[in-house]
């Protein structure tokens, strides 16, 4: 489940970029601001997904 949970964010990590271009492109500053909250927010998910992959790998290495 891990990797589909990472696939979403890196989705919406694309999907903030591409908001917060198409903002810059029509000047539309709420477009590109909401871009840019997507964008954030795919990655700090992303991190919260290396931090539970750390996590069990630590777990792994404690157990043997």
């Amino acid at each position: 489940m891990s990797f589909l949970d990472k696939m979403k964010n890196k989705l919406q990590m694309a999907k903030g970029r591409g908001k917060e271009q198409a903002g810059r492109d029509s000047r539309d500053p709420y477009m590109e601001a909401e871009g840019r909250k997507d964008r954030m927010s795919g990655g700090a998910k992303q991190v919260g997904e290396q931090l539970k992959d750390a996590a069990k790998e630590a777990r792994r290495t404690m157990k043997k």
